[in-house]
C-alpha cells in the first residue's frame, strides 16, 4: 500500500529508536504488551483485541485517569510484519464501514476518522520509526494537532521503546 501523504491534512512523527523492527512488531501485535504502553501516562489502555490481518479487528479500550472508558474499533488494512502496520477507524472489521462519529460519541478521538500507517525500517543502531496519521479534511488534521499529536505520540513511543527495553 502507498500513502499518498498531504501535509495539509495528515500528521507524522519520525524517529530513530534503539530497538529493533522485530521488537516494535511484537509490541504492536501483542495485547498484553501494547497495553502497557499504548496511552500517554496517566491514562491507561484496559483492553485490547487483535485479529491481525487485512479486515481483522483493532480494538482498544482507554481509561482515562478518573476511570472512565473510551472504546475504540478499528480495521488493519495493511500488514507486512517487521515492516509495516496501517489501520483505520473508518472502518469496522472485514472492512465494514464505520459509524459516524456523531453515531459513536465518547473520547474526542472518536470525533474524527483517521488511518494510521507505522512504518519501520531497520538502521546501523535500531529502527527508523515512522508514523504516518492522515485525515479526511484539514479540520481534523487541526483538531488532532490541538489535542496533542506530537506530545502524545512521542510520548507514546518513549513508553513503546522503554517497555520492550524492560522486556529484554
Amino acid at each position: 500500500m502507498v500513502l499518498a501523504f498531504h501535509p495539509e491534512l495528515d500528521l507524522v512523527l519520525q524517529r530513530e529508536v534503539d530497538v529493533t523492527p522485530e521488537e516494535l512488531w511484537h509490541a504492536w501485535t501483542t495485547p498484553e504488551h501494547l497495553k502497557k504502553w499504548f496511552c500517554p501516562l496517566p491514562w491507561k489502555t484496559v483492553e485490547c483485541d487483535i485479529d491481525l490481518r487485512p479486515g481483522g479487528l483493532f480494538r482498544t479500550v482507554m481509561q482515562s485517569p478518573e476511570g472512565q472508558q473510551f472504546p475504540n474499533i478499528g480495521c488493519y488494512l495493511e500488514v507486512i510484519p517487521n515492516q509495516t502496520l496501517t489501520w483505520t477507524n473508518a472502518m469496522e472489521p472485514g472492512f465494514r464501514p464505520a459509524k459516524t462519529p456523531e453515531q459513536s460519541p465518547g473520547h474526542e478521538c472518536a470525533a474524527f476518522l483517521m488511518t494510521a500507517s507505522l512504518v519501520f525500517e531497520a538502521t546501523a543502531t535500531g529502527t527508523n520509526y515512522t508514523a504516518y496519521v492522515l485525515h479526511a479534511d484539514a479540520a481534523s488534521k487541526q483538531r488532532h494537532e490541538a489535542m496533542g499529536f506530537e506530545a502524545g505520540w512521542s510520548a507514546v513511543l518513549d513508553q513503546l521503546v522503554a517497555e520492550i527495553k524492560r522486556a529484554r
